[in-house]
């Protein structure tokens, strides 16, 4: 199946991905070492980026991290892994692009929870 190319905002699954104008100034980069899993799943159905050309950055929330192309790089896919009942790939598009990536969460009566796909 084609990618679904990504300029301004789309969602995989319980996962959003938004472009925004700059990485938070709060935000640290994370040490890459292989795919780069942007969505962890409870039942090991990840949403990861295989090519080298970006950058995670976390804000200290589970639910929240972004991600930042190199200016070399004019795409990534994020690959939903899992066999099965896949969600289609999604290509974020923008070399040097700056993109903020959500988790869906969902209200209960102690708190707030990431919605499982």
């Amino acid at each position: 199946m084609k990618p679904i190319e990504v300029s301004k905002q789309a969602a995989q699954g319980d996962v959003l991905f938004r472009r925004v104008k700059n990485i938070p100034a709060e935000a640290k980069p994370v040490e890459r070492k292989g795919p780069l899993v942007v969505a962890h799943s409870e039942t090991g159905h990840h949403h990861s980026i295989d090519d080298s050309g970006v950058v995670s950055f976390d804000v200290g929330d589970p639910l929240v991290c972004y991600l930042q192309l190199a200016e070399n790089t004019h795409h990534v896919d994020v690959v939903h892994h899992r066999s099965f009942d896949t969600h289609a790939t999604v290509r974020l598009v923008g070399a040097g692009s700056c993109w903020e990536a959500r988790r869906q969460r969902e209200y209960i009566p102690t708190g707030w929870r990431r919605v499982e796909d």
